[in-house]
């Protein structure tokens, strides 16, 4: 897999997932996940699960071979948390839009069970995000979790300290169709009053994310959180014909991020003052 070092232009917009990327909510999540999956045959799903032929990887299929015969998920994979639920009903029911609504609409029902407690991955997020804020770009929030629960979730980040650093937030319910859909990006551009372009970027920690952001035709960033080495990227990145979607960079941490915004921005001032001399 080929990644760039930078992206192609400095950002105006940022544009960040929730779960996995800013916050840390896995505990609610798997025990949700862990309602569904054995409902599947109940919501006439179970039939819906991908064959191994058409899964992306082996370790895909053997995902999907454990909830075929189990209605659970691995307990390896449960205590990895390092896949997220997106990114699980993707692996079980690829492009099927209408299997994944329906795993989602049991997975909000569900949800609502668990809500808990939501902690910062990083402990200096807030200051980071102030500081691509002081930069002038503008931020968003995007999550596959329906409004009801992100609601709450952004206002239980360090006591609600978190709602003013965003000037948009789409949630799964606001639209369509969830990641990996172009749908809640598009809408928070929208919103925004910009257009898909380069100079608008998107964080976040799962391959549904890159693929969203190719979708839309904005840059993706990978936030490998994880620490996953170069050939596990290699794996879930691999540049063939039927999954071509690669991310335009990778950060492991929010001052990496902040530190390629403003490098690109200094560049950028460094072109345009040539230009001008």
């Amino acid at each position: 897999m080929s990644i760039l070092a930078l992206p192609h232009a400095q950002p105006d917009v940022i544009l960040i997932d929730w779960h996995a990327t800013l916050v840390n909510t896995h505990d609610a999540m798997y025990h949700a996940v862990d309602d569904v999956l054995p409902r599947l045959r109940e919501l006439g799903l179970l039939e819906r699960l991908l064959t191994a032929e058409q899964s992306k990887t082996v370790e895909d299929a053997k995902l999907v071979k454990y909830v075929r015969d189990h209605q659970r998920l691995h307990p390896k994979v449960v205590a990895a948390r390092k896949i997220s639920r997106t990114d699980i009903f993707e692996v079980l029911f690829g492009n099927d839009e209408d299997a994944k609504r329906r795993a989602h609409l049991a997975f909000d029902s569900a949800y609502r069970q668990h809500v808990g407690e939501v902690a910062p991955l990083e402990a200096d997020a807030r200051v980071q995000l102030t500081k691509l804020r002081e930069l002038g770009i503008a931020l968003g929030l995007i999550s596959n979790r329906s409004r009801e629960f992100m609601e709450q979730e952004v206002a239980r980040v360090e006591e609600g300290g978190w709602a003013d650093l965003f000037d948009v937030m789409v949630c799964g319910n606001d639209v369509p169709r969830r990641k990996p859909a172009p749908d809640m990006l598009l809408t928070a551009l929208s919103r925004l009053g910009r257009l898909p372009s380069e100079a608008c970027w998107y964080l976040g920690d799962s391959t549904t994310d890159v693929i969203a952001a190719k979708a839309a035709g904005v840059t993706s960033i990978f936030y490998n959180g994880a620490h996953w080495d170069q050939a596990w990227l290699d794996k879930i990145f691999p540049g063939t014909q039927r999954h071509p979607s690669l991310p335009d960079a990778v950060v492991t941490d929010l001052p990496a991020l902040v530190a390629m915004a403003r490098h690109l921005q200094a560049q950028n001032i460094r072109v345009t003052r040539h230009r001008e001399g």
